[in-house]
């Protein structure tokens, strides 16, 4: 391998021929450059899904209920009917295997808010304490809702930062200022960040309790929403989720008269099958991706291959004094495939330094909705080194055996 004539042999041969070898550097290190920039795009857009289910969490089950479309036991279809806090309780008792945390929630609609001379509506929504957790929402200030404020129903509130700077904006500390709510005073008692920005930061959560008394709601929940406890691999969790989905709609169906076949009556959201659905689409595109930076280095490879077998034409004559000197085929194939792996490894490696500057100094710069910071990781660039050498070795074997069957008589007679 550090045999300095043969490197030399190497190196003459690439002079004798620059413009060839050139070219055929340039088809190999194309096809590494366009699968690592390929590659690349398809960890921006991992990262960029990846953001989008940062909103909320990751394992979270939102459950609602809409009429009902099928007759059942008499019942014509259209008929409207509500959960309640007794679905609840009995969905959480029956399911305690499943869940992390749950918050039931009262949608209350719009909420004219007022602090002094400014006033504002924004969303107003009847939650417990675990509703932080699968909003994923950050406390800015102060605290969220807790057991206690829902035990003795009092009047508080956890305003948006997008609210606090509407209606506070020369206040620096709000927690235990009083707010009126449709002129019914509640007190800060906390202020909530969320990574969506202004948008979801324009709501407000009360005690699930103190809505329903407050705002003539008893009993009347529009939302059920959980997170589940953590399995040890993703298609576990989204096994788990399916079964207490089927729990949750079992016992809905049962209370409520609800028919089997009736699909639309039951919402569902599931962000682990949503979050399925998009790694298996983006599993299917990486996929493609390689598919298509495999293919360019297999046009590269097929044009070294025919330039080492151009070459072993040339050097048919001295291929043959080789042999006839006592050279082992062995020792022809070695020296062929150098070349190969020489001429396949330096134009590769060249291609992959590119694209990763390209990937180092682009890629924190792009930010779309669906693809952020595209870059690879080392365990790919360790990959594609291995197809680089493979590919040498590749191009390089049919020469090399070709080379490795002439026999010294016939070469010596090559004019």
């Amino acid at each position: 391998m550090f045999d300095i004539e043969r490197w030399q042999e190497i190196f003459d041969a690439i002079r004798k021929n620059k413009l060839r070898t050139f070219l055929t550097g340039v088809s190999v290190g194309s096809g590494i450059f366009i699968l690592v920039v390929l590659l690349g795009v398809g960890q921006g857009m991992q990262n960029g899904i990846s953001k989008e289910f940062e909103n909320d969490a990751s394992n979270s089950v939102w459950v609602w209920v809409r009429p009902t479309t099928v007759k059942h036991r008499g019942m014509n279809p259209g008929r409207t009917f509500f959960m309640s806090n007794e679905d609840a309780s009995a969905i959480q008792q029956k399911n305690q295997e499943y869940i992390d945390k749950q918050s039931p929630v009262v949608r209350l609609g719009t909420g004219f808010i007022t602090y002094g001379k400014e006033s504002g509506s924004y969303r107003l929504n009847g939650v417990h304490p675990g509703y932080q957790f699968i909003e994923n929402e950050g406390l800015v200030a102060g605290r969220f809702i807790n057991q206690s404020d829902l035990a003795e129903n009092k009047k508080v509130v956890v305003i948006g930062n997008r609210v606090k700077k509407d209606l506070f904006r020369n206040v620096a500390n709000v927690v235990g200022s009083y707010v009126k709510i449709n002129d019914i005073s509640f007190k800060v008692v906390g202020v909530f960040s969320e990574k969506a920005g202004d948008r979801e930061e324009q709501k407000v959560f009360i005690p699930l309790e103190t809505s329903q008394k407050v705002f003539n709601r008893i009993q009347k929940l529009d939302l059920l929403t959980y997170t589940l406890k953590p399995e040890k691999n993703f298609d576990k969790a989204v096994e788990k989720s399916n079964e207490f989905i089927a729990s949750v709609q079992t016992h809905l169906r049962s209370k409520h008269l609800i028919a089997p076949s009736d699909e639309l009556a039951i919402g569902v959201q599931n962000s682990l099958q949503s979050a399925k659905r998009f790694y298996e689409l983006l599993d299917m595109i990486k996929a493609f991706f390689w598919w298509v930076g495999v293919c360019t280095i297999i046009a590269g490879v097929v044009g070294v291959s025919n330039i080492m077998l151009i070459i072993v034409k040339e050097r048919t004559k001295e291929i043959g004094v080789r042999k006839a000197l006592g050279a082992q085929p062995m020792s022809i194939i070695g020296m062929i495939l150098h070349e190969a792996i020489f001429v396949t490894a330096a134009a590769g490696f060249l291609g992959l330094i590119l694209g990763l500057v390209l990937l180092e100094y682009v890629g924190p710069m792009v930010e779309t909705e669906y693809i952020t910071n595209p870059s690879v990781n080392f365990s790919v660039a360790l990959t594609t080194v291995f197809i680089l050498i493979g590919s040498g070795a590749i191009a390089g074997v049919f020469p090399a055996w070709r080379a490795a069957k002439i026999k010294p008589i016939v070469a010596l007679r090559d004019e």
